[in-house]
């Protein structure tokens, strides 16, 4: 795992290992952590969640009444962070800034409680502020954690309104995940759980709900989570995107390979033939994965994996397994996916100075096939 330590000055940052993390199609134990602060310790007793900014009928929430006053909806879903892959954009194509995540910033998780939306239908949208879905569109919902963070005084995120509105978008306030009360490192007693939608918009101990006409104004919606034009070469040149660039949101379609690992020696079988197995993601609200291609001659043919769980899951990643030939030697393993909304893996994304969003293709290098 990535780090361990635990304060505003040295966060808890960390990743499985990448074979671990594929043992099971949801994610039970050793769950990435990304954070900005320390840890927060709640009170589910005392902690309240305010609704306010462009609403009819402020609201002021206690665990409780999110528990008995509103429907209860369990989702399945996918949390990446939006540095996942960095490793590979910073040695395949350039330096880049932040957390060297390998493959493993992901988890796959059951999350349970009521949905957004409900809440805000509750609180009332302004009928001034929502004359058309343009109007919708145009407005945010903001989420806060009042925590002292590295680079502000409190954690925020925000999404569009009309994504929190849609019924089939699954936007919770995450009161349990994979059946059991949150714990602290996850967000207790209450997170926001955005399916397809960058881990960082998925606030934990969320403390403040606001409609708005804007984004969050917070440093980690405006400040970081970008993917900046090549031209940003450094912190420096990058002062004057940051405010034309737009925040990360949907993440895109992804596939690593989990087994072999670059560097391992394997053996092939009497038809031979390699296993390789992995994990694949959709891009945003367009899954499932439909299909995962894994080639063994540096991508001149590709053969279809077999996917082994989370086929047909929107918000879900699968977990896929192939028999590719491969000749002796020292090999480069490819994987590919593609989601329901037709978007492909190519083999390599944009550089980008923060290395947000790579989706190049999964690859093993080096394999020591015998």
């Amino acid at each position: 795992m990535v780090g361990r330590e635990d304060s505003v000055e040295e966060p808890l940052n960390r990743e499985p290992p990448i074979k671990a993390l594929v043992a099971s199609f949801i994610t039970k134990k050793d769950a990435y952590d990304r954070n900005h602060g320390a840890i927060r310790h709640l009170s589910a007793s005392t902690h309240t969640v305010r609704v306010d900014g462009l609403v009819t009928t402020p609201l002021s929430l206690s665990i409780v009444q999110l528990q008995r006053e509103y429907k209860q909806y369990e989702v399945t879903c996918a949390l990446q962070c939006a540095g996942n892959r960095r490793h590979t954009m910073r040695t395949l194509l350039k330096e880049v800034e932040g957390i060297d995540w390998g493959d493993g910033a992901v988890m796959n998780c059951r999350w349970k409680g009521p949905k957004l939306r409900d809440v805000l239908l509750k609180a009332g949208i302004r009928t001034d502020m929502k004359q058309t879905l343009g109007g919708l569109r145009k407005m945010h919902v903001a989420f806060a954690s009042h925590q002292e963070c590295q680079e502000e005084s409190w954690y925020g995120g925000s999404i569009e309104l009309d994504r929190a509105m849609c019924e089939d978008a699954d936007v919770l306030l995450a009161l349990e995940m994979n059946g059991q009360t949150l714990s602290d490192t996850h967000g207790y007693p209450v997170r926001i759980i955005v399916p397809g939608i960058a881990g960082a918009r998925s606030v934990k101990w969320v403390d403040g709900i606001t409609v708005q006409q804007e984004e969050s104004q917070n440093h980690y919606q405006q400040r970081d989570y970008k993917i900046l034009p090549p031209e940003a070469v450094d912190m420096k040149t990058a002062e004057k995107f940051w405010d034309s660039s737009p925040p990360i949101q949907d993440m895109p379609v992804n596939s690593v390979i989990a087994r072999p690992l670059s560097g391992e020696k394997v053996e092939r079988s009497p038809q031979g033939t390699v296993t390789v197995e992995g994990y694949a993601l959709p891009q945003g609200a367009q899954g499932p994965v439909m299909r995962v291609e894994v080639s063994g001659n540096e991508g001149i043919s590709w053969l279809d994996a077999e996917i082994v769980e989370g086929k047909g899951e929107k918000w879900c990643w699968v977990l896929w397994r192939a028999h590719v030939k491969v000749e002796k030697g020292q090999r480069r393993l490819l994987s590919r996916a593609t989601d329901q909304g037709g978007n492909a893996q190519k083999e390599h994304s944009q550089w980008n100075l923060r290395g947000v969003g790579y989706n190049g293709y999964g690859e093993s290098r080096d394999v020591d096939v015998v």
